[in-house]
């Protein structure tokens, strides 16, 4: 297949909607929308150097896409990130291979030694990965659930002595005891990555003012007047909804805080008439997949990150 790999172009909308088209096609467990395409492109911070890549046929139209860059926040040399989409109909026919020689050109160029990729856990990508020099690593699990048709439990009343239950759009721009709770769940999540402290201004521009990101639905416990569990609430306006991120503080674990926060944000999310509810979690990660599995999700699909060096 006769391809031109560019970059995407955020001053062309038609780039935006085929690239949201080619992730809602491959990956659909997760919320993606043209929109947030852009800003995303448009809001990256420096460090991150992102270069998002089309392939693009003669006629026009796009075959897949890649994301690639640095990990932000690595605390060790420099890593980077490439993850690739090809449409079902162009598998097999040298679109991704066009793409991981453009995105790794590129990485290779920012002097990064190590590169990581998310591949499905399947067949074909796995060979695929395999024959690019990529080992697997970690495996992660997608979750769904089908909020039409879920038997959400009620929430309970009272609460728990000294608990209360609270929007984040309650918070308004005080929302420093979140991050505060955001860094500490986020260094103690599996994986293979070590990542530092994000600064307060960088954490807001990069999570909370992400235009898929519903303070409304999003939800914070907490005990006796202190943030001790949150779930963000990740949407694409129309009938998905992505759990971003759920977390208890170290202080405050082994009461079911998590749940709580997430059975909240759930029962928000249905009532504002979303459908489909998904979110991933690392398969060494008991406790939280144990939450997710008592609220009702089920496995949708597996992927494994995997490493190159370069």
């Amino acid at each position: 297949m006769t391809l031109t790999v560019r970059a995407f172009r955020t001053d062309d909308p038609r780039d935006a909607e085929s690239v949201a088209g080619v992730r809602r096609a491959t990956i659909p467990y997760l919320v993606c929308t043209a929109g947030t395409l852009c800003w995303e492109v448009a809001h990256a911070s420096v460090g991150q150097r992102l270069r998002r890549l089309v392939a693009e046929r003669p006629d026009g139209t796009v075959a897949g896409c890649a994301d690639t860059g640095l990990v932000a926040g690595g605390t060790e040399p420099p890593q980077g990130f490439l993850h690739t989409a090809v449409v079902p109909g162009a598998v097999g026919r040298g679109v991704g291979s066009a793409l991981v020689a453009a995105g790794e050109a590129y990485l290779a160029a920012l002097g990064v030694r190590r590169v990581h990729s998310w591949v499905a856990d399947e067949g074909r990508a796995a060979r695929f990965a395999a024959r690019h020099g990529y080992t697997r690593s970690r495996r992660a699990r997608f979750l769904g659930l089908d909020l039409r048709r879920a038997v959400l439990p009620e929430l309970p009343d009272p609460l728990p002595t000294g608990v209360t239950l609270h929007r984040v759009a309650e918070f308004g721009d005080a929302l420093r005891p979140l991050h505060e709770a955001d860094t500490e769940c986020a260094a103690d999540e599996p994986g293979d990555l070590r990542v530092g402290r994000t600064p307060y201004e960088v954490w807001l521009r990069h999570n909370w003012r992400r235009p898929d990101w519903d303070a409304e639905l999003s939800s914070v416990a907490l005990v006796d007047g202190q943030v001790a569990a949150y779930s963000v609430a990740q949407t694409d306006g129309v009938d998905r909804y992505w759990s971003g991120m759920t977390g208890t503080r170290r202080a405050f674990r082994g009461r079911g805080l998590a749940r709580l926060a997430k059975l909240a944000a759930l029962r928000r999310a249905r009532a504002a008439g979303y459908a489909h509810a998904f979110t991933g979690n690392d398969a060494a990660n008991a406790p939280m997949l144990a939450v997710n599995q008592r609220l009702g999700y089920t496995e949708v699909a597996t992927e494994w990150r995997c490493v190159k060096p370069l």
